[in-house]
């Protein structure tokens, strides 16, 4: 069973297109399907899933569009942050360029990494863990990351939501972080390149701190990345679904598993 997957939710338009209704009806209908489906990773004890919900290219569309778009996606993570399927919690945590959204969907994507930290602070007063734990600090919030928690404690699913997300956008800004701290210690660009590595790298992505995904799906049939963790998918499994995201059913999710755990993972060797 992955780890981590992650999901590029597509085709909520031809969905809206094809049922003969508004384009905001399909977002909407996606939406839905995607409380679904943390449903479902939850009953599978898939503990991590990374939605590639809006990308900057997509920034490009009409505004009264993105307005209704802005406003579904808003509504929906506020849906995800406050159900708890299997009785435990779902975290989620924006990753992207929160600069690049309209206020008020940034402000309540701040509030939900806020919610988590506050979560997370009541939980272990109530309760102190043994286990080890770290708090990762990214340029969209904090992550708690859990190295060896009990099942009752853990959240049921780490739902990282990548809105305004470009994934060469993404390195971009690891690089310039990395040299931003390099800079505070005084370390001059020659040590720097000198010392950089791709692990250097990954310790300034959005996703720092957790695992790089397992399996990527895709559904509406296209078979592209789009700039999805370019980065992080260097290894990861794909599988491509011709359902459109609205209509992606369990049965169509069963059957990427099935197809994963089939494979052979050879990381390279």
């Amino acid at each position: 069973m992955p780890q981590h997957i992650g999901v590029v939710v597509d085709g909520n338009r031809r969905w809206a297109k094809l049922a003969g209704t508004p384009t905001a009806d399909g977002h909407l209908a996606g939406a839905h399907k995607i409380v679904e489906f943390i449903d479902w990773c939850a009953e599978l004890g898939i503990p991590t899933v990374t939605l590639y919900m809006l990308s900057t290219d997509n920034m490009n569309r009409s505004a009264a569009e993105l307005d209704q778009l802005m406003e579904i996606i808003g509504d929906t993570l506020d849906r995800l942050a406050e159900s708890r399927p299997g009785g435990r919690p779902v975290r989620v945590h924006p990753v992207g360029a929160l600069e690049l959204l309209p206020e008020p969907l940034a402000a309540r994507l701040r509030q939900l990494g806020e919610r988590n930290a506050a979560a997370d602070e009541a939980e272990d007063a109530a309760e102190p863990a043994d286990d080890d734990a770290e708090t990762v600090t990214t340029r969209t919030g904090s992550i708690r990351r859990i190295v060896r928690r009990s099942r009752e404690r853990s959240p049921a699913v780490h739902v990282n939501v990548a809105v305004g997300y470009g994934g060469r956008q993404e390195i971009v800004d690891a690089v310039k972080e990395l040299l931003r701290e390099a800079d505070s210690q005084g370390r001059g660009l020659e040590e720097v390149a000198e010392e950089l590595t791709p692990g250097a790298i990954s310790q300034w992505l959005y996703t720092r701190g957790q695992p790089d995904p397992d399996l990527i799906i895709r559904t509406s049939g296209e078979q592209r990345l789009s700039g999805f963790l370019m980065w992080q998918s260097a290894y990861s499994e794909f599988y491509f679904c011709e359902a459109l995201w609205p209509d992606f059913r369990r049965v169509d999710f069963v059957r990427a598993l099935r197809d994963y755990a089939q494979r052979q993972r050879r990381f390279g060797g």
